[in-house]
């Protein structure tokens, strides 16, 4: 058995296993362990704090304005997202400092591939979430409130302190929606860049642009969730709009935040070569031929449980599809072993990051230049 081979018939053992710290809440099995921890989510809940981001209305109600939404909430309910709170006319969010999800994982899985390619990350993330996808892939933890999972009462100093004992590098804000816990996320980022720790922001990027470009200078690297290029597909499958999406990663762009986007490819619904080609020029255009790409496989889960996976041939097509149109960077997520996990130079064509999964096999830069033709990579590498 070759390396590659092993590689690949270890990777099921090694890519689900979340080692950090031993802290992965969000478990809704209902088996003893879950029982108990049912009290201390009870006694480790906190109660929230006051968010910046709302207007007062009349009678005690309040528009929260920090997603497009922008949600009226009457005194004593909550926002669409389970986490906004009207508090007599005031706006608490109940997430902060109540992760569900604590987890060291390899960087690869956020995923980001041109940012430090190798080492680990601590993801966090709260429950809760801003829109309602038919293929959510973390139901449990986005459709649920804050309170009613296990939660760690895990302030934005001890995420960091975490991370540096764990010798991370970097801080990621993903698997559930960080928008919705907007202020948690920034303050741990706010401490995690005096750490010199990297921000990473995985996110469906439905947020209003005032809150994300104040967030911006705090984020150094972003993956969004482009879910597809047909606004219909938002309103009926998302339940969402897709222009502001677009306008989020536009103000990312400008502030300077390394980006990657992440396309799910779903038979019958987002795997159309015509939109797909029309994505493909946005970024070109917009974003730059040297944006990373990742079309990640469907696999039935949730609300479309009753779909196929992926066939392969289809990524294929599509990735061809997107270099074609002038793509440099474009992967195919979800397919272990596929040569669309590996990273080619766009001058010399050579393999420079050589990946199996979430394991790095061999990596041929050097300081972000390939090895063999010195062409100059985009990203973060050091």
């Amino acid at each position: 058995m070759d390396k590659r081979e092993f590689f690949k018939t270890c990777l099921g053992c090694i890519a689900g296993a979340s080692s950090a710290l031993g802290l992965h809440g969000c478990n809704n099995s209902g088996d003893a362990e879950h029982r108990e921890n049912d009290n201390l989510s009870k006694a480790s809940f906190k109660g929230g704090m006051e968010s910046p981001w709302y207007t007062s209305l009349n009678n005690n109600a309040i528009r929260c304005e920090l997603c497009p939404w922008q949600c009226r909430i009457e005194n004593g309910r909550r926002a669409l997202c389970r986490v906004r709170e009207n508090r007599n006319g005031k706006c608490y969010t109940v997430a902060y400092g109540n992760p569900s999800l604590v987890q060291e994982d390899a960087i690869e899985r956020n995923p980001f591939f041109h940012v430090l390619p190798g080492t680990r990350a601590l993801s966090v993330s709260t429950a809760g979430c801003n829109l309602s996808c038919s293929f959510c892939e973390v139901w449990d933890l986005a459709m649920a409130s804050p309170e009613d999972l296990h939660c760690y009462d895990m302030s934005p100093r001890v995420v960091v302190e975490n991370a540096l004992a764990a010798n991370l590098r970097s801080v990621s804000y993903a698997f559930g929606e960080p928008v919705i816990f907007y202020e948690y996320m920034r303050d741990t980022a706010k401490l995690a860049k005096e750490a010199k720790l990297l921000n990473l922001f995985h996110t469906a990027a439905f947020i209003q642009p005032k809150p994300l470009k104040e967030l911006a200078p705090l984020i150094d690297a972003a993956n969004i969730d482009l879910k597809s290029f047909d606004p219909q597909f938002y309103r009926d499958i998302v339940k969402g709009e897709l222009q502001p999406v677009l306008n989020s990663i536009k103000t990312l762009k400008r502030a300077g935040v390394h980006i990657e986007l992440t396309y799910i490819v779903i038979p019958s619904l987002t795997d159309g070569l015509k939109k797909i080609g029309e994505m493909c020029k946005w970024i070109y255009e917009e974003l730059g031929a040297e944006t990373p790409l990742h079309f990640a496989r469907f696999y039935p889960l949730h609300r479309l449980a009753d779909l196929p996976p992926t066939p392969v041939s289809t990524l294929d097509r599509i990735r061809e599809t997107a270099l074609e149109s002038g793509l440099k960077f474009v992967y195919v997520g979800r397919v272990t072993g596929h040569e669309g996990e590996n990273t080619f130079c766009p001058r010399c064509d050579k393999l420079i990051i050589n990946r199996i999964g979430f394991i790095i096999d061999e990596i041929n830069m050097d300081k972000g230049r390939c090895s063999f033709c010195g062409c100059s990579v985009p990203g973060i590498w050091s």
